[in-house]
């Protein structure tokens, strides 16, 4: 399954939607709707409400964050950068999202969720006339900010939870049924 969805992200990267003409909105499949699916489809599989809620929460919260930073890094963006601000903002959103997700999966959705709320928020700007920009969600397809931001909260999470569980001793489950 994971082998399919990387296909789809990379096939979809070369595919883009536009929504709106002026001021201009375009949603790439690879990078946007593939992410945006299957964000949906794993929240639909939470095991509780209250991790349903957390990972909701942690969605706006990542997109709040997001936002803000974004506005540390305004000044960026002039060719003179070592690194994208889009790529610190999906590494920081990534972050954010593993601390307030918890979970693999909560962390998934919020790190991929926020950061497509993020930039319909400043799609919203466009359109309120704040800001004159192009709205691309998910405009570097497999390798865009949104697919980025998921991505490095999963291995956060995996690789911290790895971590904890191994300096603890081992699963819960182990220790209970005497395995060690």
């Amino acid at each position: 399954m994971a082998l399919l969805i990387i296909v789809l992200l990379i096939i979809g990267s070369f595919f883009e939607i536009t929504i709106t003409r002026r001021p201009l909105l375009t949603i790439n499949l690879g990078g946007g709707v593939v992410p945006l699916i299957l964000s949906i489809y794993v929240l639909t599989k939470v095991d509780t409400a209250k991790e349903g809620i957390r990972t909701v929460l942690a969605i706006g919260l990542t997109a709040i964050a997001i936002y803000l930073i974004s506005l540390l890094f305004a000044d960026f963006g002039h060719g003179r950068d070592i690194i994208d601000p889009m790529y610190i903002m999906a590494v920081s959103g990534g972050i954010i999202a593993y601390i307030l997700g918890r979970s693999r999966r909560g962390s998934f959705i919020a790190g991929t969720m926020g950061f497509l709320l993020y930039n319909l928020f400043i799609f919203w700007q466009t359109l309120t006339g704040r800001i004159v920009a192009q709205v691309r969600l998910g405009g570097a397809g497999a390798f865009d900010s949104i697919v980025i931001s998921g991505i490095l909260a999963v291995l956060l999470a995996e690789l911290v939870g790895e971590t904890l569980e191994r300096l603890q001793g081992g699963p819960a489950e182990e220790k209970e049924n005497g395995d060690n």
